[in-house]
């Protein structure tokens, strides 16, 4: 009885309690939040506050197309606190500068401010970049600015601190208040009282009373004179009890005696129908309980049933999803090799062509002054001879550069072609791959890495070629992103054997190398010592299937620290 009387004051303190908590805890959130967007709009108005400092020496350097200044301008931007992540974009659309964090945004050039929230916490802001000249107006690209909630925390962090800390400080007063006088007021009372009507003792009615003294006339008095009442009455109705009692005690001796003649008879006639009742009651029960049991039994394997369809269902779903989503990954690792081939060749071959117009623009000149002699009748045997030397000198370099451009957009393109299709067909493997590392020279040109190739003369494969760029491309890619690492110099050794039936490739580089644990899940799918940084973790793992399942072949690869990295590739000549 105790323990139920307390319960009920606990009760009605937690209850109140609550409220307060609730009240307390809906108001400390709203607080927070207003600080959120107080804070959250404030960084905004930063970001577009760089827009007016950066914006100018942006726009005159992507007019310039100076990239190397982009980015240092960009370097400089993610050095600021409030910018987590920045995307330049040029007027194609094309990224010039991509760092930090990043969100998914539309193709569709950027004409005005634009601030957009993203999933994670994410925000951005993006702005137009103008170039005004003579009066005119143009648009040569877009920058995006990110920022996340983690910068927003780290400023409101303090203020969020000082408000939980003050909610839970008056939060903790008030509870001790109520429990203190929930304690003096209700509970200690209360414990009282039921601890003296839990000595009731019916023998002594009178030692049985409440005697407890209390200060205000409210319930707990009322019930203490109530229970005393319902005391007093007791005395009396005992009394009148034991003189009832005394009188009903003669009357029944006189029935027990009757009573006793009649049990005995009935006890011989129900004797046998009771074993009888008892026994057909036992059979009862037990066909009960059976048939209780295969009911429960029915049921579990029907929900057992139902659960072992909805997982295979589920299982089901989940890989065709992995499938799909492990195609659209390898696809798109896919077209960003062959984005960064078409940069690279895009940039070098820029160079033969810019002298092949600046040799044209000489001839040129020279022809129209050798044009305007001639109509002058000044023409003489001299400067004939000087235009013919310099025409001979300058149709040679144009020549040449053309070349150059030719050989170097040829190899471009049948590299290109081969990375987006798996036709197969017949080709020297040699002249190819010396076709992929000349697509690839852009990335290494102005370092001090050697490639070496080494390959017999007129071997031919039948295979998909796209396969065989993709996975030289992915090797070099790797040695010159990963290995070289902090290096100034490296060479790198390709090595192409007949082996019969099959074609074996030997790669090397004595590059950084890998530990035993990388090396163990150096073909694991999303596995990268650059993460964060730009890698994507597909390189090595879409190697592997290609070599396994699009050429049928078998790959291994062998490495310690600072030892570099070794592939051995064996694939059949012909694919079947």
């Amino acid at each position: 009885m105790t323990a139920v009387k307390t319960g009920l004051s606990r009760k009605l303190l937690a209850r109140v309690l609550s409220v307060y908590f609730s009240l307390t805890l809906l108001v400390t959130i709203g607080q927070i939040f207003t600080e959120y967007l107080s804070t959250k709009n404030h960084v905004e108005s930063e970001l577009q506050t760089l827009k007016n400092t950066f914006s100018s020496s942006l726009t005159r350097a992507m007019w310039e197309l100076n990239n190397d200044q982009v980015r240092a301008i960009s370097e400089g931007l993610m050095s600021l606190p409030i910018v987590e992540g920045l995307q330049v974009r040029g007027e194609n659309g094309n990224y010039i500068a991509d760092y930090g964090i990043r969100a998914k945004r539309s193709l569709a050039p950027i004409d005005r401010e634009v601030i957009e929230d993203h999933s994670g916490g994410v925000f951005s802001y993006s702005f137009p970049l103008v170039f005004k000249f003579s009066g005119r107006e143009s648009t040569v690209g877009d920058v995006t600015l990110y920022s996340s909630f983690d910068t927003i925390f780290s400023r409101i962090e303090v203020g969020v601190f000082f408000l939980i800390g003050n909610a839970i400080v008056k939060t903790t007063f008030l509870v001790f208040l109520f429990m203190t006088a929930f304690r003096t007021m209700l509970s200690e009372p209360l414990q009282s009282i039921t601890e003296q009507m839990g000595n009731f003792d019916p023998e002594h009615l009178r030692d049985s009373k409440i005697n407890i003294e209390l200060e205000d006339d409210n319930e707990l008095l009322q019930l203490k004179e109530s229970y005393n009442g319902v005391i007093d009455d007791l005395i009396v109705s005992k009394n009148n009890l034991n003189d009832a009692k005394s009188e009903l005690t003669l009357a029944n001796r006189k029935l027990d005696d009757q009573n006793l003649i009649l049990e005995q008879e009935v006890a011989k006639k129900t004797a046998s129908l009771s074993q009888i009742m008892l026994d057909l009651e036992q059979q009862k029960d037990e066909l009960i309980a059976h048939q209780r049991e295969l009911r429960q039994e029915n049921e579990n394997r029907q929900y057992i049933e139902a659960e072992l369809r909805k997982r295979n269902q589920e299982l089901a779903n989940s890989m065709n999803t992995l499938r799909q989503t492990q195609e659209q990954l390898v696809e798109s690792e896919r077209m960003a090799s062959l984005g960064g081939l078409v940069a690279g060749i895009a940039h070098d071959v820029n160079t033969p062509l810019g002298v092949s117009v600046t040799a044209a623009s000489f001839l040129q000149e020279r022809l129209n002054n050798l044009k305007t002699d001639f109509e002058d009748k000044s023409l003489t045997s001299k400067s004939m001879s000087s235009f013919i030397d310099e025409a001979e000198q300058t149709a040679l370099l144009l020549l040449n550069n053309l070349e150059r451009a030719s050989d170097l957009i040829a190899s471009f393109k049948q590299v290109a072609v081969d990375q987006t299709s798996e036709t197969e067909r017949e080709f020297v493997i040699g002249d190819y791959i010396n076709e992929i590392i000349l697509s690839l020279k852009p990335s290494f040109k102005h370092t001090e890495y050697e490639i070496n190739v080494s390959c017999p003369d007129n071997l031919v494969v039948k295979c998909a070629p796209g396969a065989i760029a993709q996975i030289v491309t992915n090797m070099v890619v790797n040695s010159l992103t990963h290995g070289f690492e902090g290096k100034t110099t490296g060479t790198i050794n390709l090595v192409v054997k007949d082996a019969g039936d099959n074609v074996v490739i030997d790669y090397t580089d004595n590059g950084n190398g890998l530990n035993e644990e990388a090396l163990e899940k150096l073909f694991d799918a999303f596995f990268t010592t650059k993460r964060g940084q730009g890698g994507s973790g597909l390189g090595t793992h879409i190697m592997y299937n290609l070599v396994t399942q699009s050429l049928n072949g078998h790959i291994e690869a062998q490495s310690a620290p600072e030892q570099g990295l070794h592939y051995t590739i064996r694939f059949p000549k012909k694919s079947t």
